[in-house]
């Protein structure tokens, strides 16, 4: 693949165009090799990885495969224009899109084994969907271009072994309209495992709707191999200038709506910010103001994690640095040595000096993926950081239901931190509905409530259903969903 600054690309004739993607679903055997823009390079990764986080999110919120499921997976599929429908045959740029992006984030999560297992579940999650969307002869023209030599089981034979087939498949009551693929021992083990096959001389007799199992296997093998392979190439890669910075961000990028100071929704005072943190902070923001509180300090990473925080959810500088100086004179710190130690980085992180760049928030991948903190450190993600047993005992302090702790564990046993932390967003503001989106921010309409609890925090311009609206930057927004009913929506 070679990238131009020249956003044009060339014109391929239709049938061209017909010839190079001819299935919706792939193995991405074949990396792309035309030009593309660096303009289309970063446009096509940011949104295969709002894909691919709203796949992970579905399969948590949702049964996979059901209806729903597979609707909401349609829908995003459609708003990211990536293929939806498995006959559509006039999707060239979609089907180009998604070959291309698939590629790209390759070089992105390659990087390591946590990001390796996160790109290739998804990626299988995304497959598994679309396969079963494939008819059975573009199942057949998939298993031929993907090179698997799985024969279906004659009629003769499946009609001779009728009742062991039922027998060995209790969801199949009759044989007439389903298809057997006879697939070697070996490459169906895990099905054999829990008893959902038929062995006859070597093979297993795989019906059509478990056949999804061993293709999956084949593709988890040749997605593995690949992902080792670029990681070696990376290197080469990386000497590009104009690729490094992009393929660094994109493993920790935050693919939500844009933000920054002036765009924040609204203003909070210094005596919110106790309530705030006990009623709307997420866990890790709660974390550092408890324990900054308590100590009257914070060390270097907890101050820019939870100082940036501030600043996203309309703290000025003003008041940045009074509320920072009371805390600190409190402990060990007097007044001279803060002046003197501290407040150039708080001005600094509002782009008040030095550089003069204005920091946002960091995203909920950059405290995830974080070094892990120290002793006397309280920054970084209690869902990936903190030992289960501690992060129990804390949302027991808190009085969430143990069936909801037990949720928040099995979510982080999982490494599924982000969802972990919506979890314990939901329990405690007990939200009416949940729709899952592409991101790592939170979003929910307690605006009402807030506003009588803590005598309000001013909307932003714009008015929609559901009146004005807070916004808490970072793992939390607040925000108001204009012309929608009100709903919690993780990003």
């Amino acid at each position: 693949m070679q990238f131009s600054s020249n956003v044009k690309r060339g014109v391929l004739k239709l049938g061209d165009k017909q010839e190079s993607y001819r299935l919706s679903v792939q193995f991405y055997l074949q990396p792309p090799t035309e030009n593309i823009s660096l303009m289309e390079f970063e446009s096509f990764a940011c949104d295969r990885l709002k894909l691919l986080k709203a796949v992970e999110n579905l399969g948590v919120s949702y049964v996979k495969g059901d209806a729903s499921y597979q609707d909401k997976l349609e829908s995003e599929l459609r708003h990211l224009k990536f293929p939806y429908r498995a006959l559509t045959e006039d999707d060239y740029d979609a089907r180009r899109k998604d070959h291309i992006s698939h590629f790209i984030l390759r070089l992105a999560y390659c990087q390591s084994e946590e990001l390796k297992r996160w790109f290739i579940q998804q990626e299988m999650d995304l497959f598994r969907y679309r396969f079963n969307q494939l008819s059975h002869s573009l199942v057949e023209k998939f298993l031929q271009y993907a090179n698997l030599g799985y024969d279906i089981l004659p009629e003769t034979e499946k009609l001779n072994m009728e009742n062991k087939l039922i027998d060995a498949n209790p969801g199949i009551s009759e044989l007439k309209n389903n298809v057997f693929y006879k697939v070697p021992f070996s490459d169906a083990a895990d099905l054999v495992r829990v008893r959902k096959v038929y062995l006859l001389v070597g093979y297993a007799c795989v019906p059509q709707q478990e056949f999804v199992t061993i293709v999956l296997n084949s593709y988890r093998t040749k997605l593995s191999k690949a992902l080792a392979l670029t990681a070696r190439s990376l290197p080469m890669v990386q000497t590009d200038e104009r690729l490094q910075p992009l393929l660094n961000h994109l493993s920790h990028a935050y693919v939500g709506p844009d933000y920054n100071i002036e765009n924040a929704m609204g203003k909070i005072s210094l005596e919110q910010i106790d309530a705030l943190s006990v009623k709307s902070f997420p866990l890790c923001m709660r974390q550092l103001h408890k324990a900054l509180r308590d100590n009257h300090h914070l060390r270097h990473g907890g101050r820019m994690q939870y100082g940036l925080f501030l600043k996203g959810i309309g703290l000025t500088l003003e008041q940045a640095l009074k509320f920072w100086k009371s805390e600190f004179i409190r402990g060990k710190v007097d007044a001279d040595k803060f002046d003197k130690g501290y407040v150039y980085n708080i001005r600094h992180s509002y782009g008040k000096e030095g550089k003069r760049t204005d920091y946002t928030p960091y995203s909920c991948m950059k405290i995830i993926l974080s070094n892990l903190p120290g002793q006397g450190d309280y920054h970084g993600c209690p869902f990936r950081h903190s030992d289960p047993e501690l992060l129990k005992q804390k949302l027991q302090s808190y009085k969430i239901p143990p069936s909801g702790i037990g949720q928040i564990l099995d979510l982080v046993k999982g490494m599924h931190y982000q969802l972990a932390c919506q979890k314990y967003f939901e329990l405690t503001h007990d939200p009416c509905s949940i729709m899952p989106k592409e991101c790592q921010v939170l979003h929910e309409e307690k605006r009402l409530a807030l506003e009588d609890e803590t005598h309000g925090v001013q909307g932003a311009s714009g008015e929609g259903k559901g009146g004005r609206s807070t916004r808490l930057i970072c793992c939390l927004k607040l925000i108001k969903n204009k012309g929608r009913s009100k709903k919690l929506v993780f990003l």
